[in-house]
């Protein structure tokens, strides 16, 4: 029987020493490492020398390395550089990864002290990029215990010397953290992601000239910074907006824009040039009054909504802005129909007739839908306009000729969401599933007869109750 012995290495950094044993005492404090006894004398096979062992063994040493490099970037910081101590061609490894990611997987400090904390941090971030060699071309900082402390400046203006084309940087504690004009220096830049952060361009800002993807979630700017930032980025793809301050005018102006995800309080949304732009998500996050559609007269926002987005194919209307666009006129049906769209979802209150007005028009408008979803969103407030009857009148009726999937989600079983249900089920030939989840329990059992009651257009449509 083979013995195992156990070799313990321990690697620890006196004030002297070279910074990498620093970084090393930072990331860990002890490697255990098995080693095999050689057989035992009495077996014929002789035995092997260390360096066929190793050649038998260590077969990832042997790897192209850019594929090395491309499998330490996958690890948590903390274990990549641990994979200095495998091995002497293994020290340095590390240092060349081209995406360099500090969160709290990869660096974990067991300190409640905010101060210890932060000390830390910002020491080891110090430590791997002055050890790092080689171009950075991602670069994410997203630790939960960092605050915005200036120390960040340093990272950011030792980045913008680079090459590096994607920058994220989350600030989970504290204040928003103002971010340093050498940001804007960076040529390459084509993915950016920016969470609790005041942003201040310099005048002298021409935008990013390979950008492709933005992402802003609680931060600052001015009207007109958002204005000309948006309007710079020229290859502008995707571009997510979740909570933001400073501005509350929407003008979106990219004509290479094909994703949109917008979350917050704003007044106004509007398309200029974006003829590409085919998924489209937005919430807003407050009420509007019923009282703005006087102001608005005949100049209806549903239909200033969809002039720009010809070949929107996804669509997802959330919070209260189906609300919003209904203020003003909305006709039976777009004008232009919505050819491309097959996937659409609504927060509809159904006690509200200037909501389902805007919801009928939309689902009239879109002749190719696939996917239909409806949430119901229940209102203190009193009816406006006539609701009884309204999904029942003739002159609705259409065809969902492509309808295949429908879910409606958080009725209460009153008489408009049940009138919705059946002008669904009656208006598609071809639909196979239909999933219907209510708010609670109670009347489960009528409101799964009267369901069965509803005529069908579909021979083979299925309809699911879903309980809580």
């Amino acid at each position: 029987m083979k013995a195992l012995y156990w070799v313990v290495v321990r690697f620890s950094a006196p004030r002297a020493q070279h910074s990498y044993l620093h970084l090393c005492s930072l990331c860990f404090s002890s490697i255990e490492i098995a080693a095999a006894a050689p057989p035992p004398p009495m077996q014929r096979e002789p035995p092997k020398f260390p360096c066929e062992i190793d050649t038998e063994l260590d077969r990832i040493s042997s790897l192209p390395g850019h594929v090395l490099r491309q499998i330490l970037s996958l690890l948590p910081i903390r274990d990549a550089v641990r994979t200095s101590a495998l091995k002497r061609k293994w020290r340095y490894k590390w240092s060349q990864i081209p995406h360099i990611v500090f969160d709290s997987q990869g660096i974990s400090i067991s300190s409640q002290d905010q101060t210890t904390i932060k000390n830390k941090l910002v020491n080891i971030i110090d430590h791997i990029l002055l050890l790092h060699n080689g171009p950075i071309y991602k670069f994410k900082l997203s630790h939960c215990d960092l605050l915005g402390v200036s120390d960040i400046d340093r990272w950011i203006l030792h980045l913008s010397r680079g090459s590096t084309k994607g920058f994220v940087l989350e600030i989970w504690k504290g204040q928003q953290y103002k971010l340093p004009s050498c940001l804007f220096s960076f040529k390459n830049l084509v993915h950016l992601e920016l969470f609790n952060c005041l942003l201040k361009p310099p005048l002298a800002f021409k935008g990013f000239q390979n950008l492709k993807n933005l992402d802003l979630q609680h931060v600052t700017l001015a009207q007109e910074v958002f204005e000309k930032l948006i309007s710079s980025f020229a290859m502008l793809e995707r571009l997510t907006l979740i909570n933001f301050d400073g501005f509350t005018h929407l003008n979106i102006n990219a004509p290479n824009l094909q994703f949109f995800d917008v979350g917050g309080v704003f007044d106004d949304v509007s398309f200029e040039n974006t003829f590409v732009l085919t998924l489209v998500s937005i919430g807003l996050y407050v009420n509007v009054k019923n009282d703005q559609n006087v102001s608005y007269g005949s100049s209806g926002k549903l239909l200033r909504f969809f002039v720009n987005l010809p070949h929107i194919q996804r669509l997802e209307i959330q919070s209260y802005f189906l609300k919003y666009l209904a203020v003003g006129k909305v006709p039976s049906k777009l004008p232009k129909p919505c050819i491309d769209l097959n996937y659409l979802s609504i927060r509809l209150n159904f006690n509200d007739y200037e909501e389902n007005s805007a919801a009928l028009c939309l689902l009239r408008s879109c002749p190719n839908l696939q996917e239909v979803e409806i949430l119901a969103r229940p209102e203190e407030q009193a009816v406006v306009g006539p609701v009884t009857d309204f999904w029942d009148d003739d002159h609705w009726k259409c065809l969902f000729g492509q309808l295949r999937l429908a879910k409606i989600v958080g009725i209460s079983g009153i008489r408009s969401e049940l009138d919705c249900i059946k002008f669904l089920l009656s208006n598609s030939p071809v639909l196979e599933k239909m999933t219907i989840k209510p708010v609670s329990k109670e009347g489960g059992w009528e409101l799964v007869n009267q369901l069965l009651h509803f005529q069908r257009a579909s021979i083979q449509a299925e309809v699911f109750h879903l309980e809580l």
